[in-house]
């Protein structure tokens, strides 16, 4: 491990020290020291940034809450408009939190979860183990609680608890640049670019009940906590007390997202990167490891052993880990090359003991949950073409996409980007520097001591963070939905390197201009005038955007819901595509026969069958895979079977007929084997009313946008 080093001092200095020199004492024998004045100031520093912290987490709630408010007219619209305003996924979340409020008791609300029928028609699922909702049974638990009914809607204290987490999020970004720093300017800077990249830092405002709002403000949190674990000369108790906060957070962050393991599997390989390279106290770090498991298993017993977490890459990873470093002893001791290849050798064996262990899992458990993720990342990196349906249903989608180029034009406009890269470049060549004299051995170690200031060296909490931005930047390159977790750690690692000491020296040294004085002036004149010129550039637009007023307006959807909830059994089931479905269960409460969260294998095979209403399929075969299900009425979206937003071979039609095995719709090329359907589209040709489909359906509602078929009951 490579710390900040002190020059030794002899012993008769360090016995000096702890006596007052003469100079500091009075005639009259009063001792004169700066010691209490320096206490004073730092208890009045830690004050006044902890007040601009909490200032600044407050200001950005009430900022987005207030884009919310204007950019719906929240306040003003109608109970059906709020909830269709939920869209997608986010719909579906909420509704368990509205069937937990609208539950006659705490009791048969949780009943409801555990044995629920009206998810997925003819099934009876655990939402509470398919799905992260725990958040949802909280905050609908203490709703029926407190005494704030008369006073707060629920959706409102289920939209002000989101908004309110923003505030935990930007404080826990804000601690994270002090704590790197060591000056809550930094943190300051870190909050304000937060704010003003608010694009691309997040997007909480308009998807709300989005699993990743409720999951990265704990991210956050640990991350400082991490951070703060990873400083030098810790006390036993800090020691302890931060583990049980990285812990917590680990805990909140698992269980708020399915996505956890994936995010935390780059977490560990930027910790095993560390320790490898000798930059991290491997005893913190074991602890890390285990801290992500336990986090993880105790998620898992949470909901009702989730395959798909035992499964994980995680755990098996981390396993791993910890078991061969157990064999493979004496792993850091050596010359150059014979670390080196201790090191490659460990590599190899922590990589095959990791696929070696999940394999087995996998194949104990017939695990098959997490399939098409993999698929994906398979097409997605070239590893061959694919006409696997769910595999291009996401490669299709541009959030899975590469990041857009314009993203960093407009990280660029705050200067974010510019000072990110800047200490990007040099906190990289110091660890590069300090990763080679930590392989090199003792008599390279000397050698260095031996140069004195030359020194390069690199704090653990600060190499942690590198890492960390480093890994999660390549995951933001690779899927544009992932950006959110990399620009607001980007807005913490560029604070800090502005306001960092050690980056100065270091950028100072290389232009032979360093002086002590001169890095002090810098690292706090330079992160003022960025903020001058953020706040110059930026407050008029953000006084602009505030007082922007916008209204919700979706006439065709209210009149869709409005119409099941008037015209429709209570227990009828309804197919369509998932994005409709999640908000016909919440303004409904009607039975869906599939929905937007695909992590099961069963849903995504069921979901690619509902979808062949969209399909060169006869009326035939559509009515009775949609009968199978137990379907009722089907909606036809003319946005999907006339879609215009993709381009050929992105399109759902697309999709389904190169999955069937036919020839697409339009000019352009197609594979060879494809062949031509003998059937025209299925949500064309019904519109037609000839007697092959009205023998199966019949329409009984349509708009602009829906046509509704009601399926017949044949013995």
């Amino acid at each position: 491990m490579t710390t900040v080093r002190q020059r030794r001092v002899a012993k008769g200095t360090e016995a000096a020290e702890d006596q007052p020199s003469e100079k500091n004492v009075k005639p009259d024998g009063k001792i004169l020291s700066g010691h209490t004045g320096r206490r004073l100031w730092n208890i009045l520093s830690i004050t006044v940034g902890g007040i601009v912290a909490i200032s600044l987490g407050l200001l950005t709630s009430v900022y987005v809450a207030t884009l919310h408010e204007n950019d719906l007219w929240f306040s003003n619209i109608k109970e059906v408009e709020r909830e269709i305003s939920f869209r997608t996924e986010c719909g579906l979340y909420y509704s368990y939190y509205k069937q937990m409020i609208q539950a006659a008791s705490i009791q048969q609300g949780l009943h409801g979860l555990v044995y629920d029928n009206k998810t997925e028609s003819v099934r009876t699922i655990n939402i509470l183990e398919r799905m992260n909702v725990y958040q949802e049974v909280f905050l609908s638990i203490l709703y029926r609680i407190l005494p704030i009914q008369q006073y707060l809607e629920p959706v409102y204290f289920y939209i002000y608890t989101l908004f309110g987490l923003q505030a935990v999020y930007v404080i826990a970004l804000y601690v994270t640049s002090w704590l790197l720093s060591g000056t809550w300017l930094s943190g300051l800077l870190a909050a304000c670019w937060y704010i003003t990249n608010r694009i691309d830092t997040t997007r909480v405002e308009f998807t709300i009940p989005l699993r990743e709002n409720w999951a990265l403000p704990f991210f956050a949190v640990q991350i400082a906590a991490i951070t703060y674990l990873l400083r030098t000369h810790l006390q036993p108790v800090q020691e302890r007390l931060t583990l049980m906060a990285v812990f917590i957070a680990t805990f909140l962050f698992s269980l708020t997202w399915q996505f956890n393991q994936f995010m935390m599997l780059i977490q560990a390989l930027a910790l095993f990167i560390l320790d490898c390279f000798d930059m991290l106290p491997t005893a913190k770090v074991t602890w890390l490891y285990i801290i992500q498991i336990s986090g993880l298993l105790l998620v898992c017993v949470l909901q009702f052993f989730n395959s798909m977490i035992l499964g994980s890459l995680l755990i098996s990873f981390n396993a791993s880990v910890l078991i061969t470093r157990t064999i493979q002893k004496n792993l850091k001791k050596g010359g150059l090359l014979n670390r080196l290849g201790k090191l490659i050798l460990h590599v190899l064996l922590v990589l095959c003991s990791t696929l070696l262990i999940n394999k087995f899992i996998k194949k104990i458990l017939n695990l098959e949950s997490d399939e098409h993720i993999f698929k994906f990342l398979k097409a997605k990196f070239g590893f061959g073409a694919t006409r696997d349906f769910d595999a291009n249903l996401y490669l299709c989608e541009e959030a899975f996409g590469l990041l857009p180029l314009n993203t960093f034009s407009r990280l660029s406009d705050t200067l974010l980007f510019y000072v990110y890269i800047f200490v990007l470049f040099f906190m990289t060549v110091a660890a590069v520097i300090v990763a080679f004299q930590n392989l090199s051995g003792s008599n390279q170690v000397q050698f260095m001591k031996k140069m004195g200031e030359c020194t390069i060296t690199l704090k653990p909490d600060a190499a942690y963070n590198l890492i960390h931005t480093v890994l999660f930047g390549c995951l933001a390159l690779s899927t544009m939905r992932m950006k959110y977790l990399w620009t607001s750690h980007m807005c913490v690692f560029a604070s800090f390197g502005l306001c960092s000491a050690e980056v100065w020296k270091l950028t100072l040294k290389c232009i032979h201009l360093y002086t002590s004085q001169r890095t002090h002036v810098i690292k706090y004149s330079v992160p003022i005038i960025t903020l001058l010129y953020i706040s110059y550039k930026f407050w008029p637009g953000i006084m602009d955007e505030l007082s922007e007023l916008r209204e919700f307006y979706d006439p065709d959807t209210v009149e869709l819901m409005n119409w099941i909830k008037s015209d429709t059994p209570n227990t009828a089931v309804f197919a369509g595509s998932m994005q409709l479905l999640a908000g016909v269960k919440l303004c409904t409460g009607r039975t869906l026969t599939n929905h937007p969260h695909y992590e099961d294998k069963n849903l995504r095979e069921r979901t690619k069958q509902v979808y062949q209403i969209y399909a060169k399929r006869s009326p035939e075969d559509v009515y009775r895979i949609l009968r199978s299900f137990g379907t009722d009425y089907v909606i036809l979206e003319d946005s999907i079977c006339y879609e215009r937003r993709h381009s050929r071979g992105c399109r759902l039609r697309d999709l389904l007929d190169i999955a069937n095995g036919h020839i697409m719709d339009g000019l352009g090329e197609n594979e060879p084997d494809l062949k031509t359907s003998l059937y025209p589209r299925f949500c064309e040709e019904i519109k037609k009313n000839l007697p092959s489909y009205t023998i199966h359906f019949t329409r009984v509602f349509q708009n602009k946008t829906f046509h509704v078929y009601k399926l017949a009951k044949h013995k």
